[in-house]
């Protein structure tokens, strides 16, 4: 980021603080509902941050994809051949149980039943059992804002979503077993505690997956973020150039994306 763009962007943030601060100075007798501080509408549905949307400055849907295989994402893998202890299973057993409620769709308007859950989760092309271990990715939305009110830029996850690898899915394409509500997720293994993020180098200090998430204890990939054709990251690049080469020009691209958002965040407070 150059600095005329440094400076511009700082001007805009200080104005904005300012031009709030100052409507904040109406008495509250005025008008006590939708002035200043005592104004607290906020997502009390998805979010768990608590997060006043007045105090939202800026902000960009990010979606991103952890590969439970890497060895960084192992602990949340699972040990063994079979995974069970893993965070897959650990979800498949709360929407079994009716501890999570798992969705058909992104906007959580349409819950699955418990044998719409089970069908989805185990189905395959050659109507083989799918074993838990084939299930390696968890895909997730989440919001990259700036909250005024606490001077930070926060990750606000709003959903996981469990998908089902694309050699293990009919057609070879990959599908969606369900989505599950991020608050959800979060309250459900807080209170779970034998479900955990597991620390193979010291068994003694494994974590709750609420703890692992809101820690990020994770690499991920971004694969989608805000932008007008509400295209993947893969489909931005050029669809004439050979598969294996739109893939890591799709990857140095997300790549690209992140550090553009750590750029972001650190012209901030270079003042």
């Amino acid at each position: 980021m150059n600095l005329i763009s440094k400076h511009a962007l700082f001007a805009a943030l200080f104005s904005l603080v300012l031009w709030q601060g100052a409507m904040g100075q109406v008495a509250t007798s005025v008008n006590p509902s939708t002035m200043g501080v005592r104004q607290y509408a906020m997502d009390t549905v998805y979010s768990v941050k608590g997060i006043r949307e007045d105090d939202k400055m800026y902000q960009i849907s990010v979606w991103r994809r952890i590969d439970l295989r890497e060895k960084y994402n192992l602990p949340l893998y699972g040990s063994g051949d079979t995974k069970e202890n893993g965070l897959i299973n650990n979800i498949y057993k709360a929407v079994k149980s009716n501890g999570l409620t798992a969705y058909r769709d992104e906007n959580f308007t349409t819950p699955l039943s418990i044998t719409e859950f089970d069908s989805a989760f185990a189905y395959n092309d050659v109507k083989d059992t799918v074993f838990v271990k084939n299930y390696f990715y968890l895909d997730f939305k989440e919001d990259f804002l700036f909250d005024r009110q606490h001077s930070q830029f926060k990750f606000d996850i709003k959903y996981v979503q469990i998908t089902r690898p694309a050699e293990f899915n009919q057609g070879a394409f990959e599908g969606t077993v369900a989505y599950i509500r991020y608050k959800d997720f979060i309250n459900y293994f807080a209170n779970h505690a034998d479900a955990r993020w597991l620390n193979f180098t010291n068994i003694s200090k494994s974590l709750t997956y609420s703890e692992a998430f809101e820690s990020r204890l994770f690499r991920s990939v971004v694969t989608r973020y805000t932008n007008p054709l509400e295209a993947l990251v893969i489909d931005l690049v050029n669809k004439n150039t050979p598969d294996d080469r739109r893939k890591m020009q799709a990857y140095l691209d997300a790549l690209a994306f992140e550090y553009k958002l750590l750029d972001f965040e650190n012209s901030v407070w270079e003042w």
